[in-house]
């Protein structure tokens, strides 16, 4: 098996150059350190014996090259992650939402869930999820499984507490699970209005027309032809008049659709003008 420290730092360049060249996804600005680490843990638990074996898969095999990517891009997420992101939806989006018969939200990337259940909470506290369906998807099945259990570690419920508390949430978070040893369980129905599925940015289509999209830190990883096919993914789903939500280092700014959108918020929300 592969020792960790044979992987030099020029073949993790040469990498990152192939991942590019052959798939359009984009890692020239991910930590080295950390896309080191990934790719050698990557080697280890998929048992290839030199980095060139490890190179050649990625090459010739599509399947395996999800897998990489699903390792690489591993799923970094927390409930209220970015609080003033939250607060900012909680203050000036969900009013406007609000005078809708029926909200969809399309939460894309939504990895193992947190942020789909932190939007439930926050249409829950406006009084909206009744009417409302929100719409979970990621390229990996595995953390929509977790996503679908709504168990999670105990362990980080003290931050996600802090995180919903800056987010201008005035309950108890506590009132949301139930512990169990070390997780808890998601209360049911904050389940009820979420539809989990795979869907694949890159290559699926839209699938509902939508009022407000949420996909935070999954386009840094996308180059930029790659980014403008995503956002016109999003804009095929997205009803005038409605938001868009990228991520802290994410912008509309130079994209062609730039014309078609007002920046509402300085948390990255989007607000889509009316061209009928």
């Amino acid at each position: 098996m592969l020792e960790p420290s044979i992987i030099k730092d020029e073949e993790v360049e040469y990498l990152i150059k192939d991942v590019y060249d052959m798939y359009g996804y984009d890692f020239s600005e991910y930590s080295r350190a950390s896309f080191k680490r990934r790719v050698n843990r990557i080697c280890l638990i998929d048992r290839f014996t030199s980095f060139a074996e490890l190179r050649y898969t990625i090459l010739n095999d599509p399947e395996y090259l999800k897998r990489f990517i699903e390792e690489i891009t591993v799923n970094v997420t927390e409930m209220f992650r970015d609080p003033l992101f939250f607060k900012a939806l909680r203050e000036k989006i969900l009013p406007q939402l609000g005078t809708y018969p029926l909200i969809r939200i399309w939460v894309a990337g939504c990895s193992t869930g947190e942020e789909a259940y932190s939007i439930a909470i926050l249409l829950k506290e406006a009084n909206l999820y009744h009417k409302s369906l929100i719409y979970g998807t990621d390229l990996n099945p595995s953390v929509l499984e977790t996503a679908r259990s709504g168990v999670f570690p105990l362990q980080q419920m003290k931050l996600y507490s802090e995180n919903y508390i800056l987010s201008g949430g005035k309950k108890d978070f506590s009132d949301y699970y139930t512990a169990n040893y070390d997780s808890v369980r998601f209360d049911k129905s904050l389940q009820e209005k979420l539809i989990l599925s795979t869907h694949n940015l890159v290559s699926d289509s839209s699938f509902n027309s939508f009022q407000l999209i949420v996909c935070r830190n999954v386009l840094i990883y996308f180059d930029r032809g790659l980014q403008e096919r995503v956002f016109r993914l999003f804009d095929n789903s997205l009803e005038n008049l409605g938001f868009l939500a990228l991520g802290a280092k994410e912008t509309l700014r130079f994209s062609k659709l730039d014309e078609n959108y007002h920046q509402v918020d300085d948390q990255r929300i989007w607000k889509k003008l009316d061209h009928n």
